[in-house]
């Protein structure tokens, strides 16, 4: 087990946001789960200036600081998330959500790559988006929440193929060994925004599953 407290005893939520965002676009879901009885914690970070590694280690200390914690990543939170527990598997966290992350790549994130300018974009996150992690850290119960609706910069750049939110697609949300999956009519950032991604957020902290999956 990668923590001794039952997962539905944790209260404490860590909140990771993704590329080229702040710890306030975390705020909407944080008062949602503060509602449920959760304890909440917002996990800002350097998404262009400073390397994914940088961010894997600030999470890692925050988690052993604060004792056991679920985590919720959104877009690349979830992949710094992951990488971080594939390097610390006895990390004491209970389950770990992710929103809209691409385990699989992001196509989008690929395409642009391509762009003479794309480093002013990516910074030094252009490799975790574009490889994504297909492979889950052993021991920890992760579930996925996709986004639907087509709306987002990605369908710019990206060519996807069935649904997406505008800037990942469902294909690319999903990897071996999930706990859980369910996809939701909203866009990429209205999975921090919907009232009912917070629902399925709380239902999956508390049991592990989503209703109506």
């Amino acid at each position: 087990m990668s923590t001794p407290v039952p997962p539905e005893c944790i209260r404490r939520v860590i909140l990771l946001h993704g590329l080229w965002m702040a710890g306030i676009t975390m705020q909407p879901l944080a008062r949602r789960l503060r509602a449920e009885g959760f304890v909440p914690e917002i996990l800002g970070y350097r998404t262009i200036r400073e390397s994914p590694r940088a961010a894997m280690a600030t999470l890692l200390g925050r988690i052993r600081k604060g004792g056991p914690a679920h985590i919720v990543g959104h877009s690349m939170g979830g992949l710094v998330t992951l990488h971080a527990l594939r390097q610390e598997p006895g990390a004491p966290v209970g389950r770990v959500l992710c929103l809209g992350s691409p385990l699989c790549g992001s196509a989008a994130a690929g395409e642009l790559a391509g762009y003479r300018l794309s480093g002013l974009y990516f910074g030094r996150s252009r490799r975790i988006l574009t490889e994504g992690c297909a492979t889950l850290p052993d021991g920890f119960e992760v579930g996925m929440i996709a986004g639907s609706a087509p709306y987002g910069l990605g369908r710019f750049f990206g060519r996807f193929e069935g649904q997406h939110d505008g800037t990942v697609a469902v294909a690319e949300t999903r990897a071996p060994g999930l706990a859980d999956h369910v996809v939701i009519r909203t866009s990429h950032m209205g999975l921090l925004l919907s009232r009912e991604v917070a629902a399925q957020a709380v239902r999956f902290l508390r049991s592990g599953r989503f209703s109506g999956a």
